[in-house]
């Protein structure tokens, strides 16, 4: 896909959480087609201590309102000054990045969307893409506890949703791959994303059971077209390039030890 160079104005700064914050874009023309999993690399302004662009997943594409989003973390200098922009403010991004989930191949596949931490983002606007095309799916949030789940009634305009806290404080105690929803169901197809011993546990669980899965990876980046080799990822065709090969990938070609 085309990747575009946007100045993009602020119509919305929504602060979720204590180290959330969900920024929403939009441009006086159409927006680019952006496909689920994909990730844009965003230019930090005003910050003394930041010089790379952060990658941030795309989170949801609004096109009614010409508005794409990005749920942000705050953990470093450059996140938290992202987090200041106000709306009518502009933001210099580069996207669409990398490769994004594939679809299932027919509607009456049974998928679950798993997310732990910020890595539910990108799993909003799957979700969406899911259910347009007749496929409607569960969604697995994980988090520390109930104010760390974010964006519970825009998941639920898409499928089911089940949750996951580490204290007990929302949904059932324990990690994901702990969820009683696992026990009960067979899924065809399982997409995650969220910290890298998560995504482990989920891909050792889709691997013990026979199921498609892919995971979107976080690997450090800098550059996001491939050109810096700061994201390599050691899979079974060699050395690739997270932020261009990726961030998606399926758990087939990746050398993890599950």
């Amino acid at each position: 896909m085309k990747k575009y160079i946007l100045d993009l104005t602020v119509t919305e700064n929504i602060r979720l959480h204590t180290n959330y914050v969900l920024i929403k874009l939009t441009q006086s023309e159409p927006l680019p087609d952006m496909l689920p999993g994909q990730f844009a690399e965003i230019r930090v302004d005003g910050s003394n201590t930041t010089f790379l662009r952060r990658p941030i997943s795309i989170n949801y594409v609004d096109r009614t309102t010409n508005e794409v989003w990005f749920l942000i973390q705050l953990v470093g200098d450059g996140t938290r000054q992202l987090a200041t922009v106000k709306k009518g403010d502009t933001v210099n991004v580069v996207l669409p990045l990398g490769n994004g989930f594939s679809m299932p191949q027919t509607p009456d596949e049974k998928v679950l969307l798993i997310g732990g931490g910020v890595g539910t983002a990108p799993m909003l606007y799957l979700g969406e893409a899911l259910l347009k095309m007749g496929c409607k799916p569960t969604f697995l949030l994980g988090a520390r506890s109930k104010n760390d789940l974010l964006q519970l009634e825009q998941f639920e305009a898409f499928g089911d949703v089940y949750t996951t806290t580490e204290d007990g404080s929302a949904g059932e105690k324990g990690y994901v791959t702990m969820h009683s929803i696992l026990k009960g169901n067979k899924f065809d197809k399982i997409y995650t994303c969220g910290p890298k011993p998560m995504m482990m546990a989920v891909a050792k669980y889709a691997n013990e059971h026979n199921i498609e899965c892919e995971v979107s990876l976080e690997n450090t980046m800098a550059c996001g077209v491939g050109a810096c080799l700061c994201c390599v990822e050691n899979t079974k065709e060699g050395h690739v390039c997270v932020c261009k090969e990726g961030p998606v990938f399926n758990i087939k070609k990746l050398l993890w030890q599950i």
